[in-house]
């Protein structure tokens, strides 16, 4: 299939679209129905990855990462995005976790955890929204840290906590107080063993058919005073730091899936093998590839943006950059997935093609990390108070 790189597209990036091209993307319908091929799968990517020194490439050099820096790793990221399971499969799926772990962990934890984490011995996953709670809303925390004379006593639940299923390690928002001055809000983020008693899986969540999120019960799981990460009471600055970057990670990712369903919307609209003239050649067809593409590039470089105010918070305080490249990121890659599947027609609705998968991300990434209005109605706050 005939490709024009992106621009800013660098070696390092061009080498993981085509891993992911030839080792993930085939394999997509087993990873999305995981179970044991699934997992037996991801194993055989990561020994390929690190074979192929592709393994982990934004965690930390000295933990057993590649080590590459934010601004570099932004074309890598939009490459392992072309498909969801390659962040996972390249080890770059730990970023947030280990980051999170570096920064605000325990020593004890640090050397208990970083290096399985960046290595794929171990898995960690985020456990912050609530059932019956309005979207991510930190004042809607109702899981509960109370202090006892070891540490803190876990009650509540959480939900749509991506990868629980296999997690080692859980590191749950909780509630230890009410909101308070000097920038305390009530809130403590602490690093729960997944095999802790009172550590319950209560349901897998299937997402549009599509597994992979989960619903956990903490029914007064004991943990050490120990596994808080950052400060008690101060959870909104610790769980702050990786929300700016994981946004920033989904927009690139997100612009990486919508730069494979153009690449299928272009083929669809060059091909004559099935009459003439090339669908191209109709004049709302060109149209569509341009609105398309206009998307693409849009949101391409909102989300190039958005790496520079994470680099540097300074720049952008309210991380209007942030918010702004990934509501753009979801509106691009609907937009380019359901062009794409209208000029395929029914084809584009069946599982021949990848676009059905497409579509299911770009439908959820209107909800994902926030919902788009939120952030319209946060950014369009910040721009007229000037």
């Amino acid at each position: 299939m005939g490709r024009e790189c992106p621009d800013g597209e660098s070696a390092l990036a061009g080498r993981v679209r085509d891993f992911v091209v030839r080792e993930v993307e085939p394999w997509e319908d087993v990873l999305d129905a995981g179970g044991d091929r699934a997992r037996e799968r991801r194993e055989e990517l990561r020994e390929l990855a690190v074979r192929e020194g592709l393994w982990a490439l934004p965690l930390p050099e000295g933990l057993g990462g590649g080590g590459v820096g934010l601004a570099r790793y932004a074309p890598v990221a939009e490459a392992e995005g072309r498909s969801d399971h390659g962040p996972s499969a390249l080890g770059s799926a730990a970023l947030l976790d280990v980051r999170t772990l570096d920064a605000h962990a325990t020593p004890a934890l640090r050397e208990r955890y970083l290096e399985g984490l960046v290595s794929g011995r171990l898995r960690a996953c985020f456990a912050m929204t609530e059932p019956g709670a309005r979207g991510s809303d930190p004042a809607a925390v109702a899981t509960t840290a109370t202090p006892d004379p070891r540490g803190f006593r876990i009650r509540g639940a959480k939900w749509f906590v991506t990868g629980a299923g296999e997690a080692d390690l859980v590191v749950v928002v909780a509630r230890t107080g009410p909101p308070g001055p000097r920038g305390r809000d009530g809130l403590t983020v602490l690093a729960v063993p997944a095999d802790a008693p009172g550590v319950r899986v209560v349901r897998e969540l299937p997402v549009w058919g599509v597994g992979g999120q989960y619903e956990l019960a903490f029914d007064d799981v004991q943990v050490d005073a120990d596994h808080v990460l950052g400060e008690v009471g101060g959870g909104l600055r610790v769980a702050g730091s990786r929300v700016g970057l994981g946004r920033t990670l989904r927009s690139l990712r997100w612009v990486g899936q919508a730069e494979r369903a153009f690449e299928l919307m272009l083929d669809r609209a060059r091909d004559t093998g099935r009459g003439t003239p090339a669908l191209g050649e109709y004049q709302l067809v060109r149209g569509a590839v341009f609105e398309a593409h206009l998307a693409l590039t849009s949101a391409r470089s909102l989300a190039r943006a958005a790496v520079a105010a994470v680099e540097d918070p300074a720049s952008d305080p309210g991380r209007t950059a942030v918010a702004t490249a990934k509501v753009a990121a979801a509106r691009a890659l609907s937009t380019v997935a359901d062009a794409a599947a209208q000029v395929y027609g029914a084809e584009g609705l069946g599982p021949d093609t990848p676009l059905p998968r497409l579509q299911r991300v770009a439908r959820q990434a209107r909800v994902l990390d926030g919902p788009d209005e939120l952030h319209v109605s946060e950014v369009a706050r910040r721009l007229l108070r000037g």
